[in-house]
């Protein structure tokens, strides 16, 4: 008796071990650590070039600004910044479409999420999350909502939004006809050079694995 029980009891050691050494890498993947610099800080970021949302028509933006919180944070990925308030266009100079003059309301806040860092160029890949905004353009309203993938480049201090085909959507449309409906899936695309606030500082993020 003593036997097959000892060998009851090799095979139910190795067995636990086996699903010890299985379970073990996935629990021990260290977090990233977002160094933003200065943490916690205010931000403005200001448009550079003409900002665009294309939902199957281009509405152009040439005057763009946002405003927020910076902070440093762990885990992938991470929210390392706050778009507490974002505008497009201005009275003096509205967005533009083929519909007319655009208005945009955004629902903040907006989030900049860091996913990936590469130390040699200085860039974090992510994105800019919790989207959702609605839009006018002439007779035609949507309302878009989503995220938009983007980097930011610590050198230059350029958030650059560059979304692709479904990481935004229309949840609603009225009075589009079938130029814009619940099918369309937007593109947003532009640079915005980001600052802290009242200052020439461009904040920094630096991504590692402890």
């Amino acid at each position: 008796m003593k036997k097959p029980l000892t060998r009851i009891a090799v095979v139910a050691g190795a067995g636990a071990a086996a699903f010890a050494m299985a379970v073990a890498p996935a629990s021990a993947v260290p977090s990233t650590v977002w160094t933003v610099t200065p943490s916690p800080a205010s931000f403005t970021a200001t448009n550079v070039g003409n900002i665009v949302l294309t939902a199957n028509i281009p509405l152009t933006c040439t005057t763009s600004s946002a405003s927020g919180t910076l902070a440093s944070a762990t885990g992938n990925p991470a929210t390392v910044a706050s778009i507490n308030a974002i505008n497009f266009g201005t009275s003096a100079s509205p967005c533009t479409s083929v519909l007319g003059n655009v208005t945009t309301v955004a629902t903040t806040p907006w989030t900049v999420v860091a996913q990936d860092y590469t130390a040699s160029t200085g860039v974090t890949k992510g994105y800019v999350g919790n989207v959702k905004a609605k839009v006018t353009a002439g007779a035609c309203a949507f309302t878009v909502e989503g995220k938009a993938t983007g980097t930011y480049t610590n050198s230059s201090g350029v958030l650059a939004v560059n979304s692709v085909a479904g990481d935004l959507s229309v949840t609603s449309a009225s009075g589009c006809g079938t130029v814009v409906t619940t099918s369309t899936k937007p593109t947003f695309k532009g640079n915005y050079a980001v600052k802290v606030a009242g200052t020439s500082t461009i904040p920094t993020i630096v991504g590692s694995n402890p």
